[in-house]
């Protein structure tokens, strides 16, 4: 079966406490929502990953929990990747090409810079910002996810909480 990578930028943020880490930074109200409507919204477009994969950042990680909490996932079975906080393009792809191929379709929480350049890497995707809660659905035409690289993707779905179906 060919892969699908479901790649998820975390929620809106709050700026953190003064003294606060950027690592420790909590998702706000609208995050949160956001997160958990993104999660529903792209599960009832059929689109359930077999696996959630984060950045262990508190941000991204709550939004992971999100997409956990609408499909019944328990919070354990999230694989936290510590090399995708403030990971580039390459640091992603490596985390990409190492993922397991028992695993089709697999969800990636993480941050910007580095998503969006990723999505625009994989799939030629011209997206200009990967907005926080934005999703990216990419398709991949082999079964292997070593063999992902520049431009083997096609962007299946591109959506964020801005984008609702009113």
């Amino acid at each position: 079966m060919a892969k699908q990578l479901i790649v998820v930028r975390h929620g809106k943020s709050d700026q953190g406490e003064y003294g606060m880490s950027d690592f420790d930074r909590t998702l706000n109200h609208r995050g949160n929502k956001n997160a958990h409507e993104m999660a529903e919204r792209i599960i009832q477009k059929g689109i359930v990953p077999e696996l959630i994969v984060s950045s262990p950042a508190k941000r991204a990680l709550t939004t992971a929990r999100h997409y956990a909490d609408v499909l019944k996932v328990p919070y354990g079975d999230i694989q936290l990747e510590p090399t995708v906080y403030e990971a580039n393009t390459t640091a992603l792809l490596r985390v990409i090409n190492r993922l397991h191929n028992d695993y089709d379709r697999i969800a990636l929480f993480g941050h910007n810079p580095g998503f969006t350049e990723l999505v625009n890497y994989l799939a030629d995707a011209k997206i200009y910002n990967l907005p926080t809660a934005g999703v990216v659905v990419i398709d991949f035409p082999f079964d292997d996810w070593s063999m992902v690289s520049q431009h083997t993707g096609n962007v299946l779905l591109f959506d964020s909480p801005k984008n609702a179906d009113d």
